[in-house]
């Protein structure tokens, strides 16, 4: 029986959370933390899920069209957004699911089995496109976040399609350019409070996007991508008190996005500078658009006293992981005191090369 092996590594986001969704850059990179999706050819015309780690089966029929979609339901919106691009399901498979990614911690578990199973589906059923890391991701954005009408961006998807260390300019058109295979250093903690993700980042995104708005309609001119944060001083006084925390954040975190991008162009790293723009970068996210929690926050600061140089919360917020730069060689004390302030696990991760087929 014919079998298919799809792996997606998860991914942390280095630099630019909450900036994609509003045409601004990021620097992320995949993860050494993977979902492996393994399928055997049946002899039925049914999808047989067996998802082991969170005790789950589900079966699909390879003929469902899904004309209406259940909220978050990624396996139906992928097929969806395949069929249109001539992916037709023939023949059914048994599909056994693992991993290893710490469920909804803000490293993207629902993002890299989303475009585990896109690989799959693509590889046994064949696509009228050129199949690339490129098109991989847009399907995965395509199925997550257009298909459902959700506030994220692309940065999940194009970080573990394509894998390493990429810069992506989120504007349109859309571009990414590979910055680094390889970061010494990088650690993981996972606080094991759910992060809250459709909720906070609907509400981030607009009241950011309502500030920008009210900037335009008094600056004709106004880019967002050419603001500086000596700008506002000026700026902030055309928005009401409440929107001002998020236009800043927007500005500031840019910013330090742009200076981290300066460092990783540089021949030899310099992690301790990078950590440090980490810390600026944090202190926005947490002080200006408040999506920390007391347990982030305890092991943020249990990692820096451990000699960390940098450490940032992860993804939209609300719980979840933070990732930390160290100086390598420590990556074991550092993560122990993080799991002495409360973190349910801490372990160093490597950059990953991207989703594939084994």
């Amino acid at each position: 029986m014919k079998e298919i092996i799809s792996l997606a590594p998860g991914r942390t986001c280095l630099f630019g959370d909450h900036q994609d969704y509003l045409g601004l850059p990021v620097i992320a990179c995949a993860i050494s933390r993977s979902i492996k999706l393994t399928a055997v050819q049946n002899n039925t015309r049914v999808f047989q899920l067996n998802m082991i780690d969170i005790d789950q089966t589900r079966i699909i029929d390879i003929d469902e069209i899904f004309s209406e979609l259940e909220p978050r339901d990624y396996f139906a919106s992928a097929l969806r957004v395949l069929r249109r691009h001539g992916c037709i399901p023939n023949v059914g498979f048994d599909i056994t699911i693992t991993g290893d990614i710490p469920i909804n911690s803000g490293t993207s578990s629902s993002s890299a089995l989303l475009l585990a199973w896109i690989n799959f589906l693509v590889t046994a059923f064949h696509v009228d496109d050129e199949v690339t890391p490129e098109f991989i991701s847009n399907i995965g954005y395509l199925s997550e976040v257009v298909e459902h009408g959700e506030p994220g961006g692309m940065m999940d998807h194009y970080s573990i399609g394509v894998g390493n260390i990429v810069h992506i300019d989120t504007r349109n058109p859309f571009s990414f350019t590979v910055i680094g295979t390889k970061l010494e250093g990088l650690v993981t903690g996972v606080s094991g409070v759910p992060k809250e993700t459709i909720g906070l980042l609907g509400e981030v995104k607009g009241n950011a996007l309502w500030s920008i708005e009210i900037i335009k309609e008094n600056f004709k001119n106004f880019d967002l991508m050419k603001a500086e944060i000596d700008d506002l001083k000026y700026l902030k006084n055309y928005l009401p008190d409440h929107l001002v925390p998020y236009f800043e954040a927007a500005v500031k975190n840019h910013h330090y996005t742009k200076m981290a991008l300066i460092e990783f162009q540089k021949p030899v790293l310099d992690l301790k500078k990078i950590g440090g723009l980490m810390n600026q970068h944090h202190a926005v996210l947490r002080d200006l658009l408040k999506i920390t929690v007391p347990r982030i926050d305890a092991m943020i600061d249990a990692a820096l006293k451990a000699g960390a140089y940098g450490a940032k919360i992860v993804g939209s917020g609300g719980g979840g992981s933070i990732v930390v730069m160290v100086e390598p060689g420590k990556e074991p004390q550092v993560a122990q005191a993080m799991i002495a302030a409360g973190a349910v696990e801490a372990y160093a991760v490597s950059v990953d090369a991207g989703a594939r087929m084994l």
